[in-house]
């Protein structure tokens, strides 16, 4: 077998994880206002430490005498003693002493494994095709952002990406405004109900807006495409931003957090109906029904110290360090995509349109370890949406209702270690999984042991991915970081058929990625 007989496909769908994976974020003027190094919140950036954590939690904030800290003091947005004549004036607030403006910018350098454009041999004469070159320089993402807090425990979130791969395909990542310890209008203990509104992330157990990888967590990245005889169709991924509101409490360094959000979320798209069921079906998003999302997870900190266990950081010989712990979690999404099916009746003019809500739900499970400088976290996430399928009784031209039928499901997640070999030297080891028998019956990544027949068989509907990779901190806001992306034997499938269009192949990727923040 040469090496122009095998396929590309994979790594297509690594560079465009690489390329247009959302955005992270260092936020550099926090160092201007308070004259601190960004390594004050982050391990390698944008990761967060113990202190990170508890500054983000307070909305932007040092989480002990803010005042006592900050540089550049806040202008004041009226007097302090407008607190005592309120309401008959406006009450006081602040906005940041400096534009609290950064910008992030970077590029990638990818070496391709020499079958890098095999996938054009499986289609010759196509001049559609793309063409991958072995070596490649690509720009990432120019981006700016803004965060702060405007005073009374309200902070504020804006980033967004200006190019995309050196296009203009930018667009809003998350922004909103959070209301920081709510509930003590309410006599609830401190911080245990917070609130934002606007659009932003799911409060997910690793970020991938903010990740520090070059290559995004694939099973945060999964949509839920029904194979062929399957009437779904849904493009909502978790990693995808919301809008809405979220409420939440508790800490992200110790002790319980939970959050609850009730949003808006995108699961639009097209696909023909299956055959002899219905003409035609579309998918949109159900602006009546509002998605849940429910997270909840509890952070054992192992210090041996009680006094240490308590604060937000461990005290080390060196000074201030992440805390030993063990954190458990679970996160939970309800939502329903709307499905319209229908036609013109035999009279040429009238049309009918009969409306369905589809339900689907995501659900997962999550674990973090850290001992000193190692972390060793991992998430594991089931999918299903129910495959709703119109119903066309005999004697009928055009459906009449939606039966329930074989669910739709995928499951997967990832494991990875993090190891601070040197405060700016980081090294990573990851493995992602993804189990979808849709995707391989589409022609995503099938395993190269399943037989060409039955090429339905679920046994066989497992990608991964083994993504080694080193990161070096040049300065605190200068990273440069490098991943070596390895797939297993892989074989494709034309979509929907059991025909082979490849051999057993795999395909490596190594990308290096060199990135600021200003």
């Amino acid at each position: 077998m040469s090496s122009r007989q095998r396929t590309t496909i994979i790594f297509l769908s690594l560079l465009m994880l690489v390329l247009f994976s959302s955005s992270s974020y260092a936020i550099p003027a926090f160092s201007r206002q308070y004259g601190t190094s960004c390594s004050t919140c982050h391990i390698d950036f944008p990761k967060l430490n113990d202190f990170g954590k508890a500054f983000k939690d307070a909305g932007f904030k040092f989480p002990k005498d803010d005042e006592t800290f900050i540089k550049v003091p806040p202008v004041l947005l009226g007097a302090p003693a407008q607190k005592d004549l309120w309401p008959h004036t406006i009450w006081p607030g602040s906005i940041p002493g400096l534009p609290p403006i950064g910008l992030r910018y970077n590029h990638f350098f990818q070496v391709v494994s020499k079958n890098r454009n095999a996938f054009n041999a499986q289609i010759p004469g196509d001049p559609t095709a793309p063409f991958i070159p072995r070596t490649d320089f690509q720009p990432g993402l120019f981006s700016i952002f803004m965060a702060g807090n405007f005073g009374s425990d309200i902070a504020f979130w804006v980033d967004d990406d200006i190019s995309v791969g050196g296009g203009p395909d930018g667009g809003l990542g998350d922004g909103y405004l959070k209301f920081v310890n709510i509930g003590r209008f309410l006599k609830l203990p401190t911080d245990a109900l917070s609130l934002r509104v606007g659009q932003f992330e799911l409060d997910l157990p690793f970020s991938p807006a903010r990740s520090w990888n070059l290559s995004g967590w694939d099973i945060y990245d999964q949509t839920n495409i029904g194979a062929p005889g399957q009437n779904v169709n849904n493009n909502f991924a978790l990693s995808s931003a919301a809008q809405g509101i979220e409420f939440s409490g508790g800490h992200q360094y110790g002790g319980y957090h939970y959050s609850l959000a009730i949003v808006n979320q995108n699961t639009s798209g097209n696909a023909a109906a299956p055959a002899n069921i219905s003409p035609v079906t579309t998918f949109v998003s159900d602006s009546n029904f509002k998605d849940l999302y429910a997270r909840f997870s509890y952070r054992f900190n192992l210090e041996r110290d009680p006094a240490s266990r308590n604060e937000i950081q461990a005290a080390g010989a060196t000074g201030p360090r992440d805390h030993t712990y063990l954190s458990l979690g679970t996160l939970y999404f309800y939502g329903r995509s709307v499905q319209r099916a229908g036609g013109v009746e035999p009279d040429g003019v009238t049309q009918t349109v009969i409306t369905a809500r589809e339900p689907f739900y995501r659900v997962g499970a999550d674990f973090s370890f850290n001992y000193r400088t190692f972390n060793l976290f991992g998430q594991f996430l089931e999918g299903r949406d129910h495959n709703l399928i119109p119903l066309t009784p005999t004697g009928f031209t055009l459906p009449i209702g939606f039966i329930r039928s074989n669910p739709a499901k995928f499951s997967g997640g990832f494991i990875e270690a993090d190891y601070l070999a040197l405060p700016w030297m980081m090294t990573i080891m990851r493995w992602d999984v993804v189990n979808s028998s849709a995707d391989r019956i589409n022609g995503i990544g099938a395993d190269a042991s399943a037989p060409v027949a039955p090429f339905l068989s679920p046994l066989h509907s497992t990608r991964h991915r083994f993504t080694p990779g080193i990161q070096f901190l040049i300065h605190a806001n200068i990273k440069t970081s490098f991943e070596y992306q390895i797939r297993p034997q892989q074989v494709v499938y034309e979509p929907g058929t059991n025909l082979r269009l490849t051999t057993p192949f795999r395909t490596n990727t190594a990308v290096a990625g060199l990135e600021f923040v200003y």
